[in-house]
């Protein structure tokens, strides 16, 4: 390799400014790992793989420092333990709270995007968004570890559904704004922000429903008309079947 090529990757490596595996530190003690980042006028834009299509915006101000995930392994090793893909987690965190799992997935698209280190402005974090104080009284000791933080979030919807006599507009709304904010005007609260998050979900949950529905259909239909062929061609050799039969009874 020549020594311009060394140089030119050297440089490249710093104006990425960090590598695979750092973690930023918070200001209130909580850390976001990430492939790299970059700051963007008063936000330090996270990356946590190396696709820049994914993101988490952070005000600077709210970073301590950054620090090298020394925890992590080396390019290419195995890992020991392996790990649930997240629609494995998903569908066995919702099996255990009798929830639709592609409720739950609707929830997240519109938390985090899929984002496990997902951290909001007012300080919701993980998958499914839960807020620290939330996150510890609903048992959960990780926010960033998708699996806990899934398992607390569909936890917390069922409790909103139940408590709501199973209104998903309500409970959607009061994950987002609140229960007290949902007791206050008895429904969803007149807030832009959350009449945008339930319509989110509830459009993106009934999509998938639909989606389900016409597939069913599809194959219905496809199973019907199979069927129809199989009776034809099944009571053409029934026929034949029951003249052996009388030819031997006789």
């Amino acid at each position: 390799m020549s020594i311009l090529r060394k140089f030119v990757i050297a440089a490249w490596m710093l104006t990425v400014s960090a590598f695979a595996a750092d973690v930023a530190v918070l200001q209130n003690g909580f850390t976001i790992l990430h492939d790299h980042r970059e700051i963007i006028g008063n936000i330090t834009r996270l990356y946590p793989t190396k696709d820049v299509t994914g993101y988490v915006d952070i005000p600077t101000t709210q970073i301590d420092h950054f620090e090298q995930d020394l925890s992590s392994s080396p390019a290419g090793a195995p890992s020991a333990v392996p790990q649930q893909s997240l629609g494995d987690v998903v569908d066995a965190v919702s099996g255990r709270h009798h929830l639709d799992p592609d409720l739950v997935n609707s929830v997240i698209r519109a938390e985090s995007g899929f984002n496990s280190n997902a951290v909001s402005r007012k300080g919701a974090q993980g998958l499914m968004q839960l807020m620290p104080q939330t996150a510890t009284q609903l048992g959960v000791s990780n926010n960033f570890n998708p699996s806990d933080n899934v398992e607390g979030g569909a936890r917390y919807l069922r409790e909103l559904l139940e408590r709501y006599d199973y209104d998903l507009v309500k409970a959607l709304a009061a994950y987002n704004a609140g229960p007290d904010r949902v007791a206050r005007y008895r429904g969803v609260p007149p807030y832009a922000e959350t009449r945008a998050y339930v319509s989110r979900i509830v459009k993106d949950f009934n999509r998938k429903k639909l989606a389900e529905q016409k597939a069913a259909s599809t194959k219905s239909a496809k199973t019907a008309s199979s069927t129809d062929k199989t009776s034809s061609a099944a009571g053409a050799n029934s026929g034949s079947a029951l003249k052996s039969d009388k030819t031997v009874a006789q």
